[in-house]
């Protein structure tokens, strides 16, 4: 069985104890911190204070799986290439061993292009610290082959793939094309549910159109296996229910 995780999107400014609460008792081995301000780290976190968040962690056998970036590699301005490897500094501090990227903004031009010249920067000036760059299925690349061919383009062990699972479904792309697609770079995955593609409001896992099982079983024919994280997007729907319940939904899915 894959290991469990879940990202504290779903626990909107909790501390570091409650966090740790919450995994153990509901049997998850990792998390993905939400790297923003209000939150257990933000950009701007001293390195002192991120290894003692690690150690509060590692006692207590919970891996941070993954830090939670926003920044959108593709964007036309500032420097997105800064900024991950800011967040790469964050992530080895941790003992994290991967950063969360985002592709762009909708409507820009060449996104592909603007993504794959930053991620190979990124790649080329990457220590040897054990921390990997995921860029999400997300914004303008919403789809598996979109995240694959940029990733192609990349041609670097150290940029991966994050699968969250509701956009390639949202944009038309079925599970297994997704499967297929981010097969060679897959290392993470997100799952969540939906109602429908106009409507992406948190649902729990397994009571949505999704197809959360379909999806399951697609990893499993690709031979996946790394952590299964649930995103349970409490932040932007503050009504959505706590994220125990989902958690309890998830892993019923999980059980069957």
């Amino acid at each position: 069985m894959n290991p469990l995780a879940f990202s504290t999107l779903g626990m909107p400014g909790a501390p570091v104890g409650d966090v740790i609460a919450t995994a153990s008792r509901y049997g998850c081995r990792g998390v993905e911190l939400r790297c923003a301000d209000g939150e257990i780290i933000s950009p701007d976190t001293p390195t002192g204070e991120l290894r003692e968040v690690a150690r509060a962690f590692a006692a207590a056998g919970v891996e941070i799986v993954a830090v939670c970036s926003y920044t959108r590699v593709a964007r036309p301005d500032g420097d997105p290439v800064a900024e991950v490897l800011r967040h790469v500094e964050i992530a080895e501090a941790l003992g994290s061993p991967f950063v969360r990227v985002f592709g762009g903004v909708e409507g820009q031009a060449g996104p592909a292009a603007a993504a794959i010249r930053r991620l190979a920067e990124v790649a080329d000036r990457l220590p040897d610290n054990g921390v990997d760059v995921l860029l999400e299925t997300h914004d303008v690349f919403l789809t598996g082959e979109a995240i694959a061919a940029v990733l192609a383009g990349v041609g670097s062990p150290r940029v991966g793939a994050l699968w969250d699972v509701v956009n390639p479904w949202r944009a038309g792309e079925a599970a297994p094309a997704t499967a297929d697609a981010l097969a060679p770079y897959l290392r993470h995955v997100q799952i969540k549910d939906a109602a429908s593609p106009a409507d992406l409001a948190p649902v729990l896992p397994g009571k949505g159109a999704v197809g959360v099982p379909g999806v399951l079983a697609e990893l499993d024919r690709i031979g996946y296996s790394g952590y299964l994280a649930l995103e349970w997007e409490r932040v932007w729907y503050p009504d959505a229910p706590p994220v125990g319940e989902a958690l309890a939904a998830f892993r019923e899915v999980l059980g069957r």
